[in-house]
């Protein structure tokens, strides 16, 4: 079963607002066993609404509207969607009287205007909108099904919860589409298909496997769909053991919600320990992971954003000598920083980062996207270099990312 998701508006194609109800709306429907074939965002344009609504009924069962349902003259599907089906609007009572309802609650006055929001064609069955004015709209038209909903976020998802899932479900013999996750650290998208390959080949034909990289990280989605829910999680559950065995030493976690720093909250809450940073480069990324988490105040204590020479040496501790000696950007300063706030605020751990982001190398000799990463332990610290490259963002996200798993890889062993 496949659905075509349309939103439309002039405002999402000049980068004005986000188009977050595509994302939600595909997520809910698959959930329910539909598939999203494809999602379009188009203007308010008459003809690109007409050519966008029959382009999508030749390739889905299903085809969803959001946007263009307000009173005001520039929303002009409801107009459109009445000449692709060669119907006509039509005063619909009852949604008079919701809005009328809706507006004496708030004390607003009711105007002809708002009256309009009313007008249905004929051939649509109303959906009734609890948290607005403008009602959905589900057509049974040539044996498919186009639903037009509002573009307002809120009022999309009520109408889709509480009018369009269901009907969907009950309409439809809908598959069982299962998607597990698991997150993995430390290692790029090509050397873990290498090492997945043999893996990957023999997997069962109703199961898929997604690579869906960032930077330091990578998320393997295998996705299960058909009509046995039994045999699909059952099936699941083996191929992501037999793969567990393969990459055992770069999985952090086994769901989307499962990031590092939630592993690494619950790994120091077990064990009652505490973290804290000393930021170069980063400016502060790491510290923000943390606390990102709720109740990680239990567990990291706090950061230092060391960005100058300055501020190493007087708050850290870092030795003038150590900084002439290798430069800001080394391993040793690293260590020191490490050391340095581990100590000034007390702390099991500590993470500590110096390195160029760039664009420019500034006082050093090392090439813009080198980084030393260092890790202050209970028995003691250790530092490795790294190479990121550019942009300045990237180095940011990947000597934060690497910073975290090198935590969880030392608390792991050190438990």
């Amino acid at each position: 079963m496949n659905a075509e998701i349309i939103t439309i508006g002039d405002e999402i194609l000049i980068g004005q607002i986000t188009d977050t109800n595509s994302k939600w709306i595909a997520e809910e429907l698959n959930k329910i066993g539909v598939s999203v074939y494809q999602i379009t965002s188009i203007q308010d344009d008459k003809q690109h609404i007409l050519d966008a609504l029959k382009e999508a009924e030749n390739r889905a069962e299903i085809v969803i509207l959001t946007g263009g349902l307000g009173p005001t003259k520039d929303d002009i599907t409801k107009n459109t969607i009445a000449s692709y089906f060669n119907d006509t609007l039509v005063l619909n009572e009852k949604i008079v009287e919701h809005i009328r309802s809706m507006f004496a609650k708030l004390d607003y006055p009711f105007t002809e205007v708002n009256k309009q929001q009313a007008l249905v064609p004929t051939k649509c069955t109303p959906l009734k909108n609890d948290f607005g004015t403008a009602p959905g709209m589900w057509f049974d038209e040539n044996k498919k099904v186009f639903v037009s909903l509002p573009g307002v976020p809120n009022e999309m998802k009520g109408l889709m919860l509480a009018e369009v899932l269901p009907r969907i479900q009950k309409q439809f013999d809908l598959p069982f589409i299962i998607h597990k996750t698991i997150l993995t650290y430390g290692m790029g998208e090509s050397m873990v298909a290498a090492r997945i390959e043999r893996w990957e080949d023999n997997l069962p034909t109703f199961i898929k496997l997604g690579y869906l990289p960032s930077y330091g990280k990578l998320r393997l989605r295998l996705s299960a769909k058909g009509i046995n829910k039994e045999l699909l999680e059952t099936t699941l559950e083996k191929e992501i053991s037999t793969l567990t065995t393969l990459i055992d030493d770069i999985i952090v976690g086994y769901e989307d919600s499962e990031t590092i720093e939630k592993v690494l909250g619950k790994l120091m809450t077990k064990s009652n320990l505490t973290v804290s940073t000393a930021e170069s480069c980063t400016g502060g990324a790491i510290a923000k992971s943390f606390t990102s988490i709720p109740s990680s105040s239990s567990y990291f204590v706090g950061s230092i954003i060391s960005y100058s020479r300055t501020v190493k040496e007087e708050l850290l501790d870092v030795s003038s000598d150590v900084i002439d000696m290798f430069s800001v950007v080394s391993s040793e300063v690293a260590e020191a920083m490490a050391i340095g706030v581990q100590r000034k605020l007390k702390t099991d751990y500590a993470i500590a980062t110096t390195g160029n982001a760039g664009p420019t190398a500034d006082e050093t000799d090392k090439t813009v996207g080198t980084v030393y990463i260092a890790i202050a332990t209970p028995k003691g610290v250790y530092s490795e270099e790294f190479f990121f490259g550019k942009p300045r963002l990237k180095v940011i996200e990947r000597a934060s990312n690497k910073a975290l798993e090198m935590l969880r890889k030392e608390i792991i062993k050190n438990s």
